[in-house]
C-alpha cells in the first residue's frame, strides 16, 4: 500500500493521553509551560530529576544498543540539548514504522540520534534524507550509524536547496515521513515544502512547537518564536493537514497530509 494511513484509535490515544496528563499534573492550569518526555530545559514541568519523567522512561523506553552510546556522546557535547528527546525519537521511530514509511526526510540532523533511531526500523531499501548545514556534529554520529549507513543520505548544505532539489528531480509525493527540528525562522518554508513531498497519508513532525513556554507570549523582537507560533496558528486552520499537538519533549506537532 502506497499510501499509509494511522488508525483513528492512534490519534484519539494521542489525544486523550495530553489531556490527560495536563489534568492529572496540573490541575487548574489551562497551559502546561513546557512539554512532556525527557525535557530539552530544565524549565520542564518534568525536569530530569523528576520521579514521574523516570517512571515513564523506565517503563516505554526500549532504547538500541547504538542509541545509547550516541545518546550518551552527544551528552558530552556543549549543545546537547540540541538533541531530540529519546522518547519523542521512539515515537517518531515507531510512527514510521507503524505507517511502512520508506523514504524519510530529517531536516535537522545534529548528532544523529533520530536519523539512526528512523533508519533501523525502515526496511533494507528505505532511506532517510538526511539534511544539516554543519557536518563536525554529525560526524560524532556517523561511526554508530554503520549498521543502517546505507539507508543514510547525509546532505551538508542549506536544507531548502536540498528540499527544492528533491522536488526538482520529481520526487514529490514520493516521501512517507518528515522530520523538521532546524533553524526556527525557516519552520514555515520547511513545511511548505515538505507537504508538497509528502503523499497523501504521509506524516510531517515539526519539533519545538511549545518553545520552552515564548509561544504564549512572543516577543516582537524574538523572530524564532514569531515563526512558531505563526506556524502553530496556520496548521490549526490548515485543511490540507490534520493534526495532534502533542506536549513531549519541547512539544511536537503531528501533520497528517490529507
Amino acid at each position: 500500500n502506497d499510501k499509509p494511513s494511522l488508525s483513528s484509535e492512534l490519534l484519539l490515544s494521542l489525544s486523550l493521553s495530553s489531556r490527560a496528563i495536563e489534568r492529572a499534573i496540573l490541575p487548574g492550569r489551562r497551559f502546561p509551560s513546557l512539554g512532556f518526555g525527557t525535557p530539552k530545559s530544565s524549565k520542564g514541568f518534568l525536569g530530569k530529576s523528576s520521579p514521574l519523567w523516570q517512571y515513564i522512561l523506565d517503563h516505554s523506553l526500549r532504547e538500541h544498543p547504538m542509541l545509547k552510546k550516541l545518546r550518551l556522546l552527544t551528552a558530552d557535547q556543549p549543545w546537547s540539548n540540541m538533541m531530540v528527546s529519546c522518547d519523542q525519537a521512539q515515537l517518531m521511530a515507531n510512527l514510521v514504522k507503524l505507517i511502512k514509511a520508506k523514504k524519510v526526510i530529517e531536516i535537522g540532523v545534529f548528532t544523529g540520534y533520530n536519523t539512526l533511531n528512523m533508519a533501523l526500523v525502515l526496511p533494507d531499501n528505505g532511506r532517510v534524507i538526511a539534511c544539516d548545514i554543519n557536518e563536525d556534529y554529525a560526524k560524532i554520529g556517523k561511526p554508530l550509524w554503520q549498521e543502517v549507513n546505507h539507508k543514510i543520505d547525509l546532505r551538508i548544505k542549506p536544507a531548502v536547496q536540498t528540499l527544492d532539489e528533491l522536488l526538482a528531480a520529481g520526487e514529490g509525493e514520493t516521501f512517507d515521513f518528515a522530520f523538521i527540528d532546524a533553524d526556527k525562522e525557516s519552520y514555515n518554508e520547511y513545511y511548505e515544502k515538505c507537504l508538497r513531498l509528502i503523499k497523501k497519508g504521509g506524516i510531517i513532525a515539526i519539533d519545538n512547537v511549545l518553545w520552552g513556554g515564548r509561544v504564549l507570549k512572543p516577543r516582537k523582537d524574538d523572530l524564532a518564536t514569531q515563526s512558531i507560533h505563526h506556524l502553530n496558528e496556520k496548521l490549526l486552520r490548515d485543511t490540507r493537514v490534520s493534526i495532534s499537538m502533542i506536549p513531549m519533549g519541547d512539544g511536537v506537532t503531528l501533520a497528517f497530509k490529507l
